[in-house]
């Protein structure tokens, strides 16, 4: 059976590959064990949560403009694209 152990350094990457090629695919064992190591993996970013600075910048992305709307449909030379 193939292990996952070997998925710490890039040589031991490629022999993963090579077995996977081999064997025609991966069995559901193997994709759990992928699976649970990319949780474990990506848990701690996911935990860090967004950054203020961030999350303060995609409130005012939320909030749409009253000025610029109301510069749109004051002013006949400005077309609408169909977006709105």
């Amino acid at each position: 059976m193939l292990g996952i152990q070997g998925l710490n350094t890039r040589g031991s990457v490629e022999h993963v590959m090579k077995e996977i090629k081999k064997q025609g695919g991966l069995n559901a064992e193997i994709q759990s064990r992928i699976g649970h190591q990319l949780r474990a993996m990506y848990d701690d970013v996911v935990r860090q949560g967004v950054p203020d600075r961030f999350a303060e910048l995609i409130r005012k992305l939320d909030v749409p403009d009253p000025a610029a709307q109301v510069a749109n449909t004051s002013d006949p030379t400005v077309k609408n694209d169909g977006r709105d």
